[in-house]
């Protein structure tokens, strides 16, 4: 069994307050969760307005098509335009 686990950090350029932030997480989360059929969640930076910390994880048996999801999520994200990508931390995990 191979696990796979990104955490991304975004930054929200011209975000105010805690709920624009929120629209901004909640977006992202929802668009990978349909496409890519991941666990994705806010893990961190809950109490910035400007900054989310997002986890994603895959579980399957093959360690080139986890690593290959997960940099086609940071692609995807990147592409979404709707925040920055200041940080981002990938781990694969053989079990």
């Amino acid at each position: 069994m191979v696990v796979g686990i990104c955490t991304i950090v975004l930054r929200i350029p011209g975000n105010t307050s805690l709920k624009g932030k929120r629209s901004v997480v909640k977006r992202v989360v929802t668009r990978l969760q349909n496409t890519f059929n991941a666990s994705v969640a806010e893990v961190g930076a809950n109490d910035t307005c400007q900054r989310a910390e997002i986890g994603i994880a895959f579980v399957g048996n093959d360690r080139r098509w986890i690593n290959s999801r997960l940099d086609k999520i940071l692609n995807f994200v990147e592409s979404m335009q709707v925040a920055e990508i200041i940080d981002s931390d990938m781990e694969i995990i053989s079990l």
